[in-house]
Protein backbone atom coordinates (compact mmCIF):
# COMPACT_ATOMS: atom_id res chain seq x y z
CA UNK A 1 0.00 0.00 0.00
CA UNK A 2 1.02 3.91 -0.44
CA UNK A 3 2.01 4.25 3.14
CA UNK A 4 1.29 8.45 2.91
CA UNK A 5 -2.65 9.27 3.18
CA UNK A 6 -4.12 12.88 3.21
CA UNK A 7 -6.81 12.26 5.73
CA UNK A 8 -9.78 15.03 5.76
CA UNK A 9 -12.05 14.28 8.64
CA UNK A 10 -13.42 15.56 12.27
CA UNK A 11 -10.89 17.50 14.50
CA UNK A 12 -8.21 15.01 15.69
CA UNK A 13 -8.55 13.82 19.29
CA UNK A 14 -11.99 15.84 19.57
CA UNK A 15 -13.79 12.78 20.23
CA UNK A 16 -12.86 9.18 18.79
CA UNK A 17 -14.17 8.92 15.26
CA UNK A 18 -14.65 5.74 13.14
CA UNK A 19 -12.26 7.58 10.84
CA UNK A 20 -9.82 8.19 13.81
CA UNK A 21 -10.32 4.60 15.00
CA UNK A 22 -9.25 3.34 11.42
CA UNK A 23 -6.50 5.17 11.12
CA UNK A 24 -5.14 4.74 14.45
CA UNK A 25 -4.83 1.03 13.35
CA UNK A 26 -2.72 1.67 10.36
CA UNK A 27 -0.54 3.66 12.11
CA UNK A 28 2.41 4.41 12.33
CA UNK A 29 3.00 1.98 8.64
CA UNK A 30 0.84 4.57 7.10
CA UNK A 31 2.86 8.20 7.67
CA UNK A 32 -0.95 10.12 7.71
CA UNK A 33 -1.35 13.94 7.76
CA UNK A 34 -4.36 14.26 9.34
CA UNK A 35 -6.74 18.00 8.55
CA UNK A 36 -8.79 19.18 10.70
CA UNK A 37 -11.19 21.39 8.56
CA UNK A 38 -13.02 25.02 9.61
CA UNK A 39 -16.33 22.20 10.15
CA UNK A 40 -19.62 22.13 8.61
CA UNK A 41 -21.57 24.15 10.13
CA UNK A 42 -22.45 27.39 9.13
CA UNK A 43 -21.03 30.21 11.71
CA UNK A 44 -23.89 31.04 14.59
CA UNK A 45 -23.55 33.96 16.80
CA UNK A 46 -24.40 30.98 19.81
CA UNK A 47 -22.23 30.42 22.57
CA UNK A 48 -21.12 27.03 20.90
CA UNK A 49 -20.08 28.34 17.39
CA UNK A 50 -18.48 31.41 19.52
CA UNK A 51 -16.10 29.01 21.27
CA UNK A 52 -15.03 26.79 18.48
CA UNK A 53 -14.40 29.58 16.38
CA UNK A 54 -11.60 30.92 19.03
CA UNK A 55 -10.52 27.71 19.26
CA UNK A 56 -9.67 27.48 15.53
CA UNK A 57 -8.76 31.23 15.18
CA UNK A 58 -6.32 30.18 18.23
CA UNK A 59 -4.88 27.35 16.01
CA UNK A 60 -4.05 29.45 13.18
CA UNK A 61 -2.37 32.44 15.15
CA UNK A 62 -0.21 30.44 17.23
CA UNK A 63 3.42 29.19 16.08
CA UNK A 64 3.40 25.66 14.73
CA UNK A 65 6.15 24.78 17.46
CA UNK A 66 3.40 25.93 20.23
CA UNK A 67 -0.18 24.62 18.85
CA UNK A 68 0.52 21.38 20.31
CA UNK A 69 -1.67 22.90 23.16
CA UNK A 70 -5.20 22.87 20.46
CA UNK A 71 -3.74 19.17 19.76
CA UNK A 72 -4.48 16.65 22.24
CA UNK A 73 -0.93 15.19 22.71
CA UNK A 74 1.15 12.74 22.47
CA UNK A 75 0.35 12.14 19.23
CA UNK A 76 0.79 8.51 17.72
CA UNK A 77 4.00 8.25 15.89
CA UNK A 78 3.37 8.36 12.18
CA UNK A 79 0.68 10.98 12.52
CA UNK A 80 0.91 15.15 11.59
CA UNK A 81 -2.42 16.83 12.21
CA UNK A 82 -2.90 20.37 10.40
CA UNK A 83 -5.46 23.03 11.34
CA UNK A 84 -6.27 24.28 8.41
CA UNK A 85 -6.99 27.95 7.76
CA UNK A 86 -10.08 28.58 6.25
CA UNK A 87 -13.39 30.19 5.26
CA UNK A 88 -15.88 29.39 7.46
CA UNK A 89 -18.73 29.70 4.94
CA UNK A 90 -19.30 27.72 2.35
CA UNK A 91 -22.68 28.17 0.64
CA UNK A 92 -21.88 30.14 -2.26
CA UNK A 93 -19.67 29.87 -5.19
CA UNK A 94 -17.44 32.10 -4.33
CA UNK A 95 -16.67 30.98 -0.48
CA UNK A 96 -16.09 28.05 -2.14
CA UNK A 97 -13.54 29.43 -4.57
CA UNK A 98 -11.71 30.81 -1.57
CA UNK A 99 -11.81 27.35 0.69
CA UNK A 100 -10.14 25.38 -2.05
CA UNK A 101 -7.40 27.92 -2.55
CA UNK A 102 -6.78 28.03 0.68
CA UNK A 103 -6.56 24.21 1.05
CA UNK A 104 -4.75 24.23 -2.19
CA UNK A 105 -2.17 26.49 -1.02
CA UNK A 106 -1.73 24.92 2.59
CA UNK A 107 -1.53 21.40 1.04
CA UNK A 108 -0.26 21.19 -2.64
CA UNK A 109 3.47 19.75 -1.31
CA UNK A 110 1.84 17.66 1.17
CA UNK A 111 -0.53 16.02 -0.98
CA UNK A 112 1.95 14.68 -3.69
CA UNK A 113 1.68 11.33 -4.04
CA UNK A 114 -0.83 10.85 -1.19
CA UNK A 115 -3.93 8.28 -0.65
CA UNK A 116 -6.34 11.30 0.05
CA UNK A 117 -9.33 9.95 2.44
CA UNK A 118 -12.65 12.58 3.22
CA UNK A 119 -15.15 11.62 5.48
CA UNK A 120 -16.67 15.23 4.27
CA UNK A 121 -18.18 16.40 1.22
CA UNK A 122 -16.52 19.68 1.88
CA UNK A 123 -13.47 18.75 0.01
CA UNK A 124 -15.12 18.55 -3.09
CA UNK A 125 -14.24 21.38 -4.85
CA UNK A 126 -10.26 19.91 -4.22
CA UNK A 127 -10.91 16.61 -5.82
CA UNK A 128 -8.45 17.08 -9.18
CA UNK A 129 -6.95 19.68 -8.13
CA UNK A 130 -4.52 18.50 -5.37
CA UNK A 131 -1.75 15.80 -6.57
CA UNK A 132 -3.18 13.07 -4.73
CA UNK A 133 -2.56 9.71 -6.40
CA UNK A 134 -6.19 8.67 -5.19
CA UNK A 135 -9.24 9.54 -3.92
CA UNK A 136 -11.42 7.69 -1.62
CA UNK A 137 -14.49 8.95 -0.14
CA UNK A 138 -15.61 6.99 3.87
CA UNK A 139 -19.55 8.28 3.66
CA UNK A 140 -20.00 7.94 7.43
CA UNK A 141 -23.21 9.88 7.68
CA UNK A 142 -25.85 11.80 5.09
CA UNK A 143 -25.14 15.11 5.86
CA UNK A 144 -27.74 16.92 3.42
CA UNK A 145 -30.29 15.94 6.11
CA UNK A 146 -28.09 16.37 9.23
CA UNK A 147 -29.45 18.79 11.59
CA UNK A 148 -27.89 22.30 12.35
CA UNK A 149 -26.22 21.84 8.74
CA UNK A 150 -27.11 23.43 5.19
CA UNK A 151 -27.91 20.60 3.75
CA UNK A 152 -28.69 21.72 0.37
CA UNK A 153 -24.85 22.71 -0.08
CA UNK A 154 -23.91 19.70 1.59
CA UNK A 155 -25.95 17.37 -0.66
CA UNK A 156 -24.65 19.41 -3.61
CA UNK A 157 -20.52 19.41 -3.11
CA UNK A 158 -20.99 15.37 -2.76
CA UNK A 159 -23.34 15.08 -5.87
CA UNK A 160 -20.34 17.14 -8.11
CA UNK A 161 -17.47 15.30 -5.59
CA UNK A 162 -18.77 11.34 -6.40
CA UNK A 163 -18.15 10.97 -9.82
CA UNK A 164 -14.55 12.49 -9.41
CA UNK A 165 -13.92 9.75 -6.95
CA UNK A 166 -11.62 6.59 -7.41
CA UNK A 167 -13.20 4.61 -4.13
CA UNK A 168 -16.59 5.21 -2.27
CA UNK A 169 -16.48 3.13 1.29
CA UNK A 170 -19.98 3.24 3.24
CA UNK A 171 -20.38 2.70 6.88
CA UNK A 172 -23.76 1.06 6.39
CA UNK A 173 -26.18 -0.27 3.87
CA UNK A 174 -28.59 2.44 4.24
CA UNK A 175 -25.83 5.07 3.35
CA UNK A 176 -24.76 2.51 0.09
CA UNK A 177 -28.05 2.67 -0.93
CA UNK A 178 -28.37 5.84 -1.17
CA UNK A 179 -25.30 6.21 -2.96
CA UNK A 180 -26.53 3.80 -5.26
CA UNK A 181 -29.82 5.83 -6.11
CA UNK A 182 -27.39 8.57 -7.78
CA UNK A 183 -25.65 6.15 -9.89
CA UNK A 184 -22.40 5.28 -8.01
CA UNK A 185 -21.74 1.96 -6.20
CA UNK A 186 -20.21 2.04 -2.31
CA UNK A 187 -18.50 -0.85 -0.63
CA UNK A 188 -19.91 -1.49 2.92
CA UNK A 189 -17.03 -1.28 5.75
CA UNK A 190 -19.83 -1.42 8.97
CA UNK A 191 -17.97 0.31 12.09
CA UNK A 192 -16.13 -1.80 14.58
CA UNK A 193 -15.10 -1.39 18.24
CA UNK A 194 -12.78 -2.41 21.15
CA UNK A 195 -14.04 -5.13 22.98
CA UNK A 196 -10.89 -4.61 25.57
CA UNK A 197 -11.56 -1.50 25.99
CA UNK A 198 -15.35 -1.51 26.55
CA UNK A 199 -15.17 -4.45 29.16
CA UNK A 200 -12.05 -2.77 30.99
CA UNK A 201 -12.35 -1.30 34.53
CA UNK A 202 -10.50 1.86 33.90
CA UNK A 203 -11.02 3.09 37.28
CA UNK A 204 -11.48 6.46 36.14
CA UNK A 205 -14.44 7.80 38.55
CA UNK A 206 -16.43 11.00 37.95
CA UNK A 207 -17.54 13.50 41.07
CA UNK A 208 -20.64 14.24 38.98
CA UNK A 209 -22.40 10.82 38.85
CA UNK A 210 -21.58 10.57 42.89
CA UNK A 211 -24.80 11.13 45.30
CA UNK A 212 -27.09 10.68 41.62
CA UNK A 213 -30.59 8.91 42.65
CA UNK A 214 -30.38 5.66 41.31
CA UNK A 215 -31.06 3.84 38.87
CA UNK A 216 -29.36 5.51 36.13
CA UNK A 217 -30.80 5.69 32.24
CA UNK A 218 -27.63 6.75 30.36
CA UNK A 219 -27.26 7.99 26.73
CA UNK A 220 -23.88 9.24 25.24
CA UNK A 221 -23.19 10.98 22.11
CA UNK A 222 -24.10 14.21 20.60
CA UNK A 223 -27.76 15.92 22.07
CA UNK A 224 -29.03 17.22 19.38
CA UNK A 225 -32.24 17.49 17.41
CA UNK A 226 -32.06 13.88 16.27
CA UNK A 227 -32.83 12.68 19.98
CA UNK A 228 -37.10 12.16 20.60
CA UNK A 229 -37.20 14.54 23.53
CA UNK A 230 -40.82 13.30 23.57
CA UNK A 231 -40.07 10.04 24.46
CA UNK A 232 -37.40 11.01 27.30
CA UNK A 233 -39.86 13.24 28.81
CA UNK A 234 -42.45 10.43 29.05
CA UNK A 235 -39.44 8.27 30.76
CA UNK A 236 -38.23 10.89 32.77
CA UNK A 237 -42.22 11.45 34.25
CA UNK A 238 -42.34 8.02 35.42
CA UNK A 239 -39.17 8.13 37.46
CA UNK A 240 -39.86 8.16 40.93
CA UNK A 241 -36.61 7.14 41.77
CA UNK A 242 -33.29 7.33 39.70
CA UNK A 243 -32.33 10.17 36.39
CA UNK A 244 -31.77 10.33 32.90
CA UNK A 245 -27.93 11.07 32.17
CA UNK A 246 -27.36 12.41 28.63
CA UNK A 247 -23.51 12.89 28.44
CA UNK A 248 -21.59 15.05 25.47
CA UNK A 249 -21.71 17.91 23.59
CA UNK A 250 -25.04 19.78 23.49
CA UNK A 251 -25.66 21.70 20.05
CA UNK A 252 -29.50 22.66 19.84
CA UNK A 253 -30.97 19.89 22.04
CA UNK A 254 -35.17 20.57 22.27
CA UNK A 255 -35.17 23.29 25.57
CA UNK A 256 -37.85 20.93 27.22
CA UNK A 257 -34.57 18.55 28.37
CA UNK A 258 -32.72 20.93 30.28
CA UNK A 259 -35.45 21.38 32.67
CA UNK A 260 -37.43 18.72 33.61
CA UNK A 261 -35.52 17.54 37.08
CA UNK A 262 -35.12 13.94 36.40
CA UNK A 263 -32.62 14.55 33.38
CA UNK A 264 -28.94 15.80 33.41
CA UNK A 265 -27.13 16.67 30.34
CA UNK A 266 -23.58 16.18 32.06
CA UNK A 267 -21.51 18.11 28.72
CA UNK A 268 -18.82 16.00 27.01
CA UNK A 269 -17.19 13.44 29.39
CA UNK A 270 -13.32 11.87 28.86
CA UNK A 271 -13.82 9.14 26.71
CA UNK A 272 -11.69 6.82 28.84
CA UNK A 273 -14.20 7.20 31.57
CA UNK A 274 -17.00 5.77 29.76
CA UNK A 275 -16.52 2.12 30.42
CA UNK A 276 -16.92 2.68 34.23
CA UNK A 277 -19.51 5.30 33.77
CA UNK A 278 -21.84 2.75 31.76
CA UNK A 279 -21.12 0.16 34.51
CA UNK A 280 -23.11 2.53 36.77
CA UNK A 281 -26.58 2.53 34.37
CA UNK A 282 -29.46 -0.05 34.61
CA UNK A 283 -29.96 0.53 30.88
CA UNK A 284 -28.13 2.40 27.66
CA UNK A 285 -30.73 4.36 26.03
CA UNK A 286 -30.79 5.53 22.38
CA UNK A 287 -33.69 7.05 22.17
CA UNK A 288 -33.45 8.68 18.20
CA UNK A 289 -36.94 10.26 16.64
CA UNK A 290 -37.43 8.69 13.23
CA UNK A 291 -36.07 11.29 10.72
CA UNK A 292 -34.05 11.03 7.71
CA UNK A 293 -31.10 11.93 9.53
CA UNK A 294 -31.31 9.06 11.69
CA UNK A 295 -33.08 6.58 9.30
CA UNK A 296 -29.45 6.88 7.26
CA UNK A 297 -26.99 7.21 10.31
CA UNK A 298 -24.72 4.58 11.66
CA UNK A 299 -23.88 5.23 15.59
CA UNK A 300 -20.26 4.77 16.19
CA UNK A 301 -22.12 4.35 19.79
CA UNK A 302 -24.30 1.71 19.20
CA UNK A 303 -21.34 -1.34 19.22
CA UNK A 304 -19.87 0.45 21.63
CA UNK A 305 -23.24 -0.10 24.27
CA UNK A 306 -23.66 -3.90 23.36
CA UNK A 307 -19.88 -4.19 24.11
CA UNK A 308 -20.47 -2.87 27.88
CA UNK A 309 -22.81 -6.08 27.97
CA UNK A 310 -25.22 -3.63 29.94
CA UNK A 311 -29.02 -3.72 28.28
CA UNK A 312 -29.51 -1.32 25.70
CA UNK A 313 -32.73 0.00 25.06
CA UNK A 314 -32.93 1.11 21.10
CA UNK A 315 -35.36 3.06 18.22
CA UNK A 316 -36.33 0.99 15.81
CA UNK A 317 -34.00 2.11 12.97
CA UNK A 318 -31.85 0.22 10.16
CA UNK A 319 -28.54 1.22 11.75
CA UNK A 320 -30.02 -1.75 14.74
CA UNK A 321 -31.70 -4.34 12.89
CA UNK A 322 -29.24 -6.66 12.06
CA UNK A 323 -28.98 -6.43 16.44
CA UNK A 324 -32.62 -6.76 16.81
CA UNK A 325 -31.77 -10.27 18.71
CA UNK A 326 -29.08 -8.72 21.13
CA UNK A 327 -31.50 -5.21 22.41
CA UNK A 328 -34.52 -4.54 23.25
CA UNK A 329 -35.54 -2.18 20.17
CA UNK A 330 -38.94 0.14 20.33
CA UNK A 331 -40.69 1.76 18.18
CA UNK A 332 -43.43 3.79 20.01
CA UNK A 333 -43.35 6.16 23.34
CA UNK A 334 -45.26 3.48 25.55
CA UNK A 335 -42.42 0.59 23.91
CA UNK A 336 -39.31 2.95 25.10
CA UNK A 337 -40.58 3.55 28.36
CA UNK A 338 -41.78 0.16 29.27
CA UNK A 339 -38.81 -1.39 28.10
CA UNK A 340 -36.40 1.30 30.07
CA UNK A 341 -38.75 1.17 33.32
CA UNK A 342 -38.09 -2.87 33.48
CA UNK A 343 -34.60 -2.52 33.32
CA UNK A 344 -34.53 0.54 36.09
CA UNK A 345 -37.01 -1.40 38.49
CA UNK A 346 -34.86 -4.62 38.13
CA UNK A 347 -31.78 -6.05 39.16
CA UNK A 348 -29.53 -2.82 38.25
CA UNK A 349 -26.23 -4.77 38.40
CA UNK A 350 -27.53 -7.40 35.84
CA UNK A 351 -25.79 -7.67 32.70
CA UNK A 352 -27.65 -7.94 29.26
CA UNK A 353 -29.59 -10.78 28.74
CA UNK A 354 -28.56 -11.32 25.31
CA UNK A 355 -24.70 -11.06 26.71
CA UNK A 356 -23.60 -14.28 25.98
CA UNK A 357 -24.65 -13.47 21.98
CA UNK A 358 -23.35 -10.05 21.87
CA UNK A 359 -20.24 -11.42 22.94
CA UNK A 360 -20.00 -13.83 19.85
CA UNK A 361 -21.30 -11.46 17.54
CA UNK A 362 -18.54 -8.55 18.21
CA UNK A 363 -15.93 -11.00 18.20
CA UNK A 364 -15.10 -10.47 15.04
CA UNK A 365 -16.15 -7.05 14.68
CA UNK A 366 -12.82 -5.35 16.55
CA UNK A 367 -11.43 -1.87 14.93
CA UNK A 368 -8.06 -3.91 14.14
CA UNK A 369 -9.81 -6.72 11.76
CA UNK A 370 -11.87 -3.26 10.16
CA UNK A 371 -8.74 -1.75 9.57
CA UNK A 372 -7.47 -4.24 7.62
CA UNK A 373 -10.45 -4.15 5.63
CA UNK A 374 -9.76 -0.75 4.69
CA UNK A 375 -6.32 -0.79 4.22
CA UNK A 376 -7.55 -3.59 1.21
CA UNK A 377 -9.83 -1.04 0.03
CA UNK A 378 -7.24 1.76 0.24
CA UNK A 379 -4.24 -0.34 -1.13
CA UNK A 380 -6.10 -2.28 -4.26
CA UNK A 381 -5.57 -1.24 -7.89
CA UNK A 382 -9.30 -2.47 -8.74
CA UNK A 383 -11.01 0.94 -8.51
CA UNK A 384 -14.50 1.35 -8.22
CA UNK A 385 -16.69 4.07 -8.93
Amino acid sequence: MNNRLLVFSDDWGRHPSSCQHLIGQLLPNAQTTWVNTIGMRPPRFDTVTLRRGFEKLSGWVKPASKRSEAIPRPLPDGLTVIDAKMWPWMSHRWDRWLNARLLISQLHDIAEGAIAVTTIPIVADLVGKLPVDRWIYYCVDDFSVWPGLDGQAMGKMESEMLPQIDRIIAASDTLAAGIADRGHHAEVLTHGVDLDFWQSDSGCKLEILDGLPRPIALFWGVIDRRMNADWLLALANRIDHGKIVLVGPLQDPDPRLANHPNILMTGPMPFESLPSVARQAAALIMPYADLPVTRAMQPLKFKEYLATMRPVVASSLPAVHNYSDCIEMVSTNDEFVAKTMAFMQGDVDAKSPFADRIQKRLATESWKAKAATFQEMLSSSRFIK
